[in-house]
């Protein structure tokens, strides 16, 4: 790999990440909050690499003959060409139920607004109250949470998000059982938003025994995949 080459990949993978910061795509391999830093690295790749065809320019061609690099550098094209021809899917069922629910106690319960209307909770901040507040500030409301389906072994499904520490990579489940008036078909991976109840009952995750509260469904109807499909209030 000569210099030429060098500079040509890494304005490459620049101009990728800056693709990716500039839509969604970056989404699927990294926390929302960390687009700015997406954006960042591409930028800094892309005048690293306008810097070095710059200085080449000024550098004599014999320069160029007596450091290449070793043609296992070829494979650094590889990532690229992931990014560019491959945009993996974000985490789903497969990943939810073959790991352990990731709830944890939350340091506190901000009160929820008042209201007759359904209230809109994420999937973490439904079980933290449901497991860790025994349910106060959810007896009597109704509720409209949105996840995706998942089944265990016994066929048990559960309304899962996924959360971010940084990025896909270390993602992990929160769950909610699901009882009352629970559609009789359920596939893997096809997002619900549920309306319906606090309940007490409890059940205790296959995998690693962590806690799962149940919530007792009314409706439940399907809806697209959310912009972005992870949940970052679980570890916030």
């Amino acid at each position: 790999m000569n210099r030429l080459a060098q500079t040509a990949l890494l304005f490459l993978l620049g101009a990728t990440l800056l693709h990716a910061g500039t839509t969604d795509l970056y989404l699927r391999y990294v926390k929302e909050g960390l687009r700015p830093l997406v954006l960042l690295a591409g930028a800094v790749l892309i005048t690293t690499a306008a810097a070095n065809l710059y200085h080449d320019r000024r550098t004599p061609a014999a320069h160029d003959h007596h450091h290449r690099e070793p043609r296992v550098s070829w494979l650094l094209t590889l990532p690229v060409l992931a990014l560019i021809l491959v945009a993996p899917p974000a985490l789903g069922s497969y990943s939810a139920a073959h790991t352990g629910t990731a709830l944890t106690k939350p340091f506190g319960f901000p009160a929820l607004p008042p209201g007759d209307t359904p209230l809109r909770l994420a999937v973490a901040d439904y079980a933290g109250r449901a497991v860790y507040d025994e349910g106060r500030s959810l007896r009597g409301r109704e509720l409209r949470i949105t996840g995706f389906i998942t089944l265990d072994r016994a066929g048990t499904p559960y309304l899962v998000r996924m959360g971010l520490n940084c990025c896909a990579a270390d993602a992990q489940p929160v769950k909610i059982a699901l009882a009352g008036d629970v559609p009789p078909v359920l596939r893997p991976d096809t997002w619900l938003e549920i309306t319906g109840t606090y309940t007490p009952r409890r059940t205790k995750d296959p995998v690693n025994n962590g806690p799962i509260p149940y919530l007792l469904v009314k409706t439940a109807r399907p809806v697209p995949t959310p912009h972005d499909p992870y949940d970052e209030t679980w570890n916030t």
